[in-house]
């Protein structure tokens, strides 16, 4: 029935907000696409994991403005990024491989507390990287970072002996802009 795609608004009141699966409304109200609660339930009642953690491993996307993921189940919880073992993915799905060729590494750096799972379970930052490679004469070519993987490039530089021995700093600059509520330009524009 075309009104459950519709938001309740002040034009629509019969529309329960049970009813809708929008996130944005034509009255301005952002909603979530899942019941929370449920979600809540099952993070609360399952907690019972028997020592076993989920490593989520998060890498950058094609774009290099998305983030992918996939998790893995471990039986234990690693104190460092070398504890990880290496996977791979399909990065003809990510627009990082031909899919004639597509397998993708994914290399853990870093490791972080989960804050959506909670408990044990972590997040692992990975580089990516294009499998080893098996020469006619036997001999590998080891790894390589695929092109959005920057990370390889900066380690690369940033292990230079005269780059470890310079105090370098790293900041984000924040960009924003402030808005006229009526004319939606930039405050102090004509």
């Amino acid at each position: 029935h075309s009104s459950y795609l519709l938001p309740p608004s002040r034009n629509n009141p019969s529309v329960k907000m049970s009813q809708n699966p929008g996130v944005f409304g034509v009255d301005e109200q952002i909603r979530s696409l899942l019941d929370q609660s449920i979600t809540r339930h099952y993070m609360k009642e399952l907690s019972d994991t028997n020592g076993k953690i989920v490593a989520e491993y998060v890498w950058i996307g094609g774009s290099g403005h998305d983030l992918r993921s996939k998790g893995r189940t471990l039986n234990k919880k690693p104190t460092k990024p070398e504890d990880l073992p290496n996977w791979n993915y399909d990065g003809s799905s990510t627009g990082q491989a031909p899919g004639t060729d597509s397998e993708v590494y994914l290399v853990p750096r870093a490791i972080f507390k989960d804050p959506f799972r909670g408990g044990d379970n972590i997040l692992v930052m990975c580089d990516t990287y294009e499998p080893p490679r098996v020469q006619p004469d036997n001999s590998v070519i080891p790894m390589k970072p695929i092109p959005t993987n920057t990370r390889a490039a900066c380690a690369e530089v940033m292990a230079n002996p005269k780059v470890v021995a310079e105090d370098v700093w790293f900041g984000i600059e924040q960009e924003y802009t402030l808005l006229n509520v009526q004319t939606k330009w930039p405050l102090g524009w004509p």
